[in-house]
């Protein structure tokens, strides 16, 4: 509860804080017992090795339980109640424990790569790859307007999974489950970019390849060849560079329309030996 600083004061900024809280801190007497169980199973299925975490599955913590629930459900279902606070802090957590986990995986790579790889590790993609493979889609809550919207499932994705890396932050105010779970994940996925880093920056090096040649930045030229949303083949690019044409590939949008050109062109070059 919210106090008032003075006695007696009437406040009703104070008084909408407390009610607001009042209503977070009801939100147990709304999640009946199979929401409860559906929530404690996809935790289990996280393998998360640590004991408070498991303390917080046996004992079915309701508290803890709330800021889970509230990590699945899309604000097109509640405007007051969804994911999105949650996000925020998972956007903020995730980058720390990433920067942790490079810190002790690759404690000798300098400042630059580790930006780099970073930015791999927690990109909206990766997130989204991520939520795939723990199955979090089956359990968002979602209103008739999202569930209507296919072009939004990834998103949605990719930001409930962030929003329970917040939520997991915020049960115990710390980023050690957070790596206790992600650090083996992020070592398969940090060893697949290190490898080939141009298939997840081709653009980014397309472009420093131009530079170093004194070339001018390639030309992207998009085509859109489908109306249909989510078609893998929707848009057409083609990359220029100095006048002439050396690629060309599909994509469901103008953006991975590019990258993919630009991967085709990289995967050339390296063959062909100009890289």
């Amino acid at each position: 509860m919210i106090a008032h600083l003075i006695k007696d004061e009437q406040n009703p900024a104070y008084d909408l804080l407390s009610n607001n809280f009042n209503y977070l801190d009801n939100m147990a007497n709304v999640i009946n017992e199979e929401r409860i169980d559906q929530i404690i199973t996809f935790l289990k299925s996280l393998e998360i090795r640590s004991e408070r975490f498991s303390e917080i599955i046996s004992t079915q913590n309701i508290s803890a339980i709330q800021y889970f629930n509230q990590a699945l459900i899309h604000s097109s279902e509640n405007e007051v109640i969804n994911y999105e606070k949650l996000e925020f802090f998972g956007d903020a957590v995730l980058r720390l424990a990433a920067s942790n986990f490079i810190e002790k995986k690759y404690p000798q790579m300098n400042v630059g790569d580790r930006s780099e790889l970073r930015a791999q590790i927690v990109s909206d993609e990766w997130l989204t790859k991520l939520g795939w493979e723990i199955g979090i889609e089956k359990l968002i809550i979602k209103g008739p307007k999202a569930l209507g919207d296919k072009n939004s499932k990834n998103t949605i994705i990719g930001e409930a999974t962030e929003a329970l890396i917040g939520a997991i932050y915020k049960c115990f105010n710390s980023i050690k489950e957070i790596n206790l779970w992600l650090d083996d994940i992020w070592e398969k996925d940090s060893e697949i970019f290190l490898k080939a880093p141009y298939k997840f920056k081709s653009k980014t090096i397309l472009q420093e390849w131009c530079q170093s040649k004194g070339f001018d930045l390639p030309v992207y030229k998009i085509i859109e060849v489908s109306k249909k949303n989510g078609d893998p083949k929707r848009f057409s690019c083609n990359i220029f560079i100095e006048g002439l044409k050396e690629s060309s590939a599909f994509g469901k949008s103008h953006k991975q329309a590019e990258k993919n050109a630009a991967r085709v062109l990289i995967e050339k070059f390296i063959t062909t030996g100009k890289i």
